[in-house]
């Protein structure tokens, strides 16, 4: 079974030995165990140091793309060269190499597709106040959305199995990690969490200039996800709200038009019109809901017609479209070349 560990990296070139460092050379149920990383255009010479490392293989995106893309680029490469289990870390050293294996264990056991590393929140002192209460929000909404029961949603420190891999198909180009586990949840695929240690930040987050801004993007994420994989619901509330407030508005105008008395009889007309508005949104989040759930049903049959289009691909040995992948001339050189003893291929 052979395990691939990728890394997106924008310039890593400091912090990257020391990930390439505290990777395990063996796992129980691993045969082989290689490496990738991803260079979303780092302008600091993470390719050399990725090179110089013994990498073996490396993505150039050529350009920054982010996160998300950097992700799923990734993903199709891994997958082409024959990945069976595939880890995600990131490149700044948060996450400990030593919790691979316990990433690991539940898929090549068979419990799980996916598995999420979560990290202690609460007992965090690096995450603020405001930053742990959305990281609470945000994960209760992508399990009610997902079904599943991780804790910490927005870890970037996962692993999926080869099928799980294959049915990522990401729209989202921020980040990857709320949209990968509702969109798999929801297919059906086994999701499971491991409790894991996070190492001291080495740097400030290159997603986010500020806790912020962090805030807003993520509850964009959550309102988009949320619209995009729930329409029905949605807009259903949207609608019950409006319809709501257009019940209040006519009773108000009925109560002045017919329950006082004749001489007293008045047409609000600032009411009539924000009844005449709220009465239009009704009826356009209801004909939303309605479009929304089929251009679902249409997602759901082009996502199915990609995942055969991709395995067949992948059968038939056809490189990821658009995706140059360099390959170390000497084969798990990074084993050696940190002082640690090579095995698992």
């Amino acid at each position: 079974m052979k395990l691939f560990i990728q890394i997106p990296c924008l310039n890593e070139a400091e912090t990257l030995p020391s990930v390439i460092a505290d990777l395990p050379r063996q796992i129980e149920g691993i045969d082989e165990i290689h490496t990738l990383v991803i260079d979303d255009g780092s302008t600091d010479g993470t390719l050399e140091v990725a090179k110089a490392i013994g990498v073996d293989y490396i993505v150039p995106n050529g350009r920054h793309m982010g996160l998300a893309q950097s992700f799923a680029r990734g993903l199709e490469a891994c997958l082409h060269l024959g990945a069976d289990v595939i880890v995600n870390t990131d490149g700044d050293n948060q996450y400990r190499g030593a919790d691979v294996a316990k990433l690991v264990e539940p898929i090549v056991t068979g419990r799980a597709d996916v598995v999420v590393g979560c990290r202690d929140i609460d007992g965090s002192v690096e995450f603020p106040t405001a930053k742990k209460l959305l990281q609470k929000l945000g994960s209760r909404v992508v399990r009610r959305l997902s079904g599943t029961t991780v804790p910490d949603t927005t870890s970037g420190f996962r692993a999926l199995g080869r099928k799980a891999a294959a049915q990522t198909a990401l729209m989202n180009t921020f980040s990857y990690t709320l949209e990968m586990l509702i969109q798999l949840g929801r297919s059906g695929l086994k999701v499971e969490s491991v409790p894991i240690e996070a190492n001291p930040s080495t740097r400030p987050s290159r997603l986010f200039r500020s806790n912020t801004q962090f805030i807003w993007r993520q509850m964009w994420i959550l309102l988009w996800t949320y619209l995009f994989y729930r329409p029905v619901r949605f807009f259903a509330w949207l609608a019950t709200f409006f319809f709501a407030i257009s019940v209040l508005l006519s009773w108000r105008l009925l109560y002045f038009l017919y329950l006082v008395d004749p001489s007293q009889w008045k047409f609000k007309g600032g009411t009539g019109t924000l009844l005449l508005f709220t009465s239009i949104v009704t009826v356009v989040c209801l004909v939303s809901g309605f479009l929304g759930a089929v251009l679902s049903g249409l997602r759901l049959m082009l996502n199915d017609l990609t995942l055969r289009t991709k395995n067949l691909a992948l059968e038939q040995g056809v490189p990821p479209l658009g995706i140059e992948i360099i390959r170390s001339p000497e084969p798990f050189a990074w084993m050696r070349r940190t002082g640690r003893e090579a095995d698992g291929g």
